[in-house]
């Protein structure tokens, strides 16, 4: 099995869907963040290399790679458990009970009553895919887990139950007419610029693509589309968050608080949290910044005409800036270029690099108007490319920074670990900006904060490999989870009827081989930069994935007590993997949602949905429950 299988980013599509780069941790928004000390990792004994061998061989051989033992996998469940097990799986394999999931759901609650419904909800689907509706029952379910094995990830799972209408509405509640013309008058610049000297370079990096294409289609990819602002809309796997207010943000932020809490309590400095940036702000301020963190990096790549080979080499001086918005066409201002070019040298070297281009959010959020602009062709004078931001909006994307921040730093306090999950694509440069941010803050001594990066998106090697990059020359720990994706369907849908680029893979062999190939980079990262430096959680249900993983470990000599690779699944899904990795030594966690029955409904939902489109999983998993039935009823233990 080749150990790195590498294939060559495609330039072209860096360039329409820009990764964000880590942001300073000395940046103004930031300093809302109190200083509280990051807590030293746990100590471990240190072992030679020739011991975590002995330890990866030793966990090798315990594992069954078939995943065919079901004594191995259901031991944790009682008779009970296993039943239940059977009887959620059937249904989930009855397509008219899947469609109609939520319906039913809502007629047994008219039927039988509040008490009657959590009781039944109890002895089927909530039972088996959620912990509890509070702490102690959540603590009790982590402590049997971890006799098992099995780590958490824990999440607060009470959703917004809005009709599509509203959703839609909420979406472009407020929206300024000027947000929705067809080009911000500041990014005429790209579009209509007079071919520098190094075009030809340049159109090796676009391929077939001209500049003004590439401008025009990030502009239609990072709008506000009215028609899809229902962001369930063809989403199964991954729950949604509404924008309600400020105040139901500061909400959202004592709920992930007290998630946090939740989790240093049941799992002992073991666990998780999840947590989404779309709660915490409004999700079209997001939109806003990564249109224009995206056209901001449009700009540099035309400045210096990259290639893939040097982009991360690539820098420019402050005389070269100015002569290189001369040579496309621009009579620049030049006291402002030379002004905003010392805002943009975070590190005061003489030059603006990749890096440097790419933490243009390290000011105050009210300042970032007078920091994210360009030229424009005519007047030659600066103008932002985040049109008409409002003093609200400024306030909000303060408000928004200042919420992560404080989460990420009680987080921190509470020695509990900070998982920020990927969204859509219109959201995730800013998502990974900002979690990049918390990253080079945090993760100074070990991976407290891990971002998500998803293999079905085409550009998702490019941007683990210059995001690996920045955490080496910052000198920090990089922490990842490696998805799949949630949002297929959703993503070509809108790509299509927009007019821009399907940003997804071509197929699911393709997701695969790029799932595998983003592994084989990040082992490669560590192998580069030695112990607790890297780490990566394979958050899979792919029994393929699970053993490329398992097989790499092996190969690589990784002990599972190295904290380099682990494995993540959702909770009453997939159970003949997680155990037996646990079982066998190795570091597995389960997604474990909570909360009250009747508020964790649309998670049920999704559940049932995802199921229902997992046919051969759940086939296996009931085919495993039924060996392990007659095993207990022939051994004289089911009684």
């Amino acid at each position: 099995m080749a150990l790195c299988f590498k294939a060559k980013p495609c330039w072209p599509t860096l360039l329409k869907n820009p990764q964000l780069r880590g942001l300073s941790s000395t940046a103004s928004v930031f300093q809302q963040v109190s200083s509280t000390p990051t807590p030293s990792p746990p100590s471990v004994t240190k072992k030679t290399p020739e011991q975590l061998r002995a330890e990866s061989e030793e966990c090798y051989k315990r594992l069954d790679l078939t995943f065919q033992n079901a004594e191995e996998a259901f031991r944790s469940k009682t008779n009970n458990e296993l039943v239940r097990a059977q009887l959620v799986f059937a249904f989930c394999q009855n397509n008219w009970i899947v469609q109609n999931n939520m319906s039913l759901m809502r007629l047994a609650r008219k039927m039988f009553g509040k008490r009657g419904f959590n009781a039944l909800m109890r002895s089927t689907f909530y039972g088996h895919f959620v912990a509890g509706e509070d702490i102690d029952e959540v603590s009790k379910t982590a402590t049997r887990l971890q006799r098992f094995g099995v780590k958490c990830i824990l999440d607060y799972s009470v959703e917004s139950d809005i009709s599509e209408e509203e959703a839609k509405e909420k979406a472009v509640e407020g929206l300024d007419e000027e947000e929705t013309q067809p080009l911000p008058p500041a990014l005429d610049v790209l579009a209509s610029a007079v071919p520098p000297k190094h075009a030809a370079q340049l159109e090796d990096a676009l391929g077939d693509q001209s500049v003004a294409e590439l401008v025009d289609q990030t502009h239609k990819q990072f709008t506000v589309h009215k028609e899809f602002g229902d962001r369930r809309e063809h989403v199964v796997s991954a729950r949604t968050y509404f924008y309600s207010g400020e105040s139901e943000c500061d909400r959202n932020v004592d709920i992930f608080c007290k998630c946090i809490d939740a989790t240093a309590q049941a799992t002992m400095g073991q666990g998780f949290t999840a947590i989404k940036i779309t709660a915490l702000g409004r999700p079209r301020i997001l939109i806003r910044l990564t249109e224009a963190i995206a056209q901001m990096e449009n700009l540099f790549r035309v400045l210096t005409g990259s290639s893939w080979e040097n982009l991360v080499l690539s820098r420019l001086s402050e005389d070269e800036l100015v002569e290189r918005l001369q040579e496309i066409g621009i009579k620049t201002d030049q006291k402002a270029i030379r002004d905003w070019f010392k805002q943009a040298d975070f590190n005061a070297d003489g030059f603006v690099d990749f890096f440097d281009w790419g933490r243009l959010l390290d000011v105050d959020a009210g300042k970032l108007h007078k920091i994210l602009q360009v030229p424009n062709i005519k007047t030659g004078k600066l103008e932002p490319v985040l049109n008409n931001l409002t003093v609200r909006e400024s306030h909000e994307i303060s408000n928004m920074m200042g919420r992560l921040t404080k989460i990420a730093d009680y987080a921190v306090s509470r020695n509990v670990r900070l998982m920020v999950d990927a969204e859509q694509t219109y959201f995730q440069l800013a998502i990974s900006r900002l979690t990049m941010a918390l990253m080079r803050r945090y993760n100074r001594e070990r991976g407290f904060v891990l971002n998500t990066y998803q293999a079905y998106l085409k550009n998702t090697m490019a941007s683990l490999i210059i995001d690996m990059q920045l955490a080496r020359q910052e000198n920090f720990h990089f922490a990842a989870k490696l998805v799949r994706g949630a949002y297929m369907e959703q993503e070509r849908l809108r790509a299509d009827s927009i007019g821009y680029e399907d940003p997804i893979q071509p197929s699911h062999q393709a997701t695969s081989e790029n799932y595998h190939r983003c592994l084989d980079a990040i082992i490669e990262e560590w192998a580069k930069r030695g112990r607790n430096t890297v780490s990566v959680m394979t958050a899979t249900h792919n029994m393929d994935t699970v053993r490329y993983a398992v097989e790499l470990m092996r190969q690589r000599g990784i002990a599972p007590s190295e904290r380099v690779i682990c494995f993540g699944q959702l909770y009453g899904m997939c159970d003949y993997v997680s155990f037996p990795l646990g079982q066998a030594g190795y570091s597995v966690y389960k997604y474990i949602p909570y909360g009250p029955v009747e508020d964790v409904l649309p998670y049920l939902s999704r559940r049932a949905l995802e199921n229902g489109a997992m046919m051969n999983n759940v086939t296996r998993e009931r085919g495993l429950l039924w060996t392990e039935l007659k095993r207990r009823i022939g051994s004289g233990k089911l009684l």
